[in-house]
C-alpha cells in the first residue's frame, strides 16, 4: 500500500466544529483518526465522540499521546498534573489505513508548554492541514490570520472547510484574499447523532474524497 496520506485538521479557534468535522472527514475517508492531546472531558473524549458518530466508517482511533483531567489549555492543564509536554513527544501513528485524521485542540496557538504551541506541533509532523472555519464577528480576521501563521511557517493548506449557515459575503472574502481553496460549507444539524451523521456522511463524502484526492495527487506531482 502506499504511504498514509495524513491530513491534521485545526480551527480558528475553539468551539468552531472541529471536532464534528473531523468524523465527517474520517467517516468520508475511511481514515484513522488521532487527537494528539485531550484536556478534559476524560469520560467524553473527542476520540469518543468521533468513533460514535463515525461508527463503522472509520477506521482505528490511536490513543491519545496526553490525556489531562482539566478542561484547560494544554500547557495549564499538564501543569495541574505535574507533566511536561514536549514536541518530541508526538510521533504520527504507524498505521496501513490510507488516510489518518489528526485533530488539533483549540487554534492554533493554544499553548501546548511554556515554549511551543500548537502551530508548530504541526510543523514538527510535517503534515498538511485543514483549516476550519466558522461565521461569527471577527471571524474573517481570524481565518485570515490563521492562514498567514500558517504559510508563514511553510505549513500546507489542503483547504478551507465552512462549518454552519452558508455566509457567501464572508467566505468569498476569505477564499479571495486568503488565496486558499473551499472543501466545502456543512450546515449544523441541530441534535446532532450518530443516526443523522449518516446524513451528513452521504451528503458531503463524495466532494471530500474528490477534494482530498485532488489535493494530494497534486502534491505529488
Amino acid at each position: 500500500m502506499s504511504k498514509t496520506k495524513v491530513i491534521f485538521v485545526t480551527g480558528i479557534g475553539t468551539e468552531v466544529g472541529k471536532t464534528v468535522i473531523s468524523a465527517l472527514l474520517a467517516a468520508a475517508l475511511k481514515a484513522d483518526y488521532w487527537k494528539p492531546v485531550q484536556s478534559g472531558d476524560l469520560h467524553e473524549t473527542d476520540s469518543m465522540k468521533v468513533a460514535r458518530f463515525a461508527g463503522n466508517f472509520l477506521g482505528k482511533v490511536h490513543p491519545e499521546r496526553h490525556r489531562l483531567n482539566a478542561p484547560l489549555s494544554p500547557h495549564a492543564a499538564a501543569a495541574l498534573d505535574g507533566v511536561q509536554i514536549s514536541i518530541s513527544d508526538f510521533v504520527i501513528p504507524a498505521t496501513k489505513n490510507e488516510y489518518l485524521l489528526i485533530e488539533g485542540a483549540g487554534g492554533l496557538h493554544v499553548p501546548l508548554n511554556d515554549k511551543h504551541t500548537l502551530i508548530e506541533l504541526i510543523q514538527h509532523l510535517q503534515v498538511p492541514v485543514v483549516l476550519v472555519s466558522r461565521h461569527y464577528l471577527g471571524s474573517i480576521n481570524h481565518t485570515l490570520l490563521s492562514i498567514e501563521a500558517l504559510r508563514n511557517r511553510q505549513i500546507s493548506i489542503a483547504g478551507v472547510i465552512f462549518n454552519g449557515p452558508k455566509t457567501p459575503a464572508t467566505e468569498k472574502a476569505i477564499l479571495e484574499i486568503g488565496h486558499v481553496h473551499a472543501w466545502l460549507q456543512v450546515d449544523e444539524i441541530a441534535d446532532l447523532s450518530p443516526a443523522n451523521f449518516g446524513e451528513l456522511v452521504e451528503r458531503h463524502g463524495p466532494i471530500i474524497r474528490e477534494k482530498a484526492k485532488e489535493w494530494f495527487e497534486l502534491r505529488e506531482m
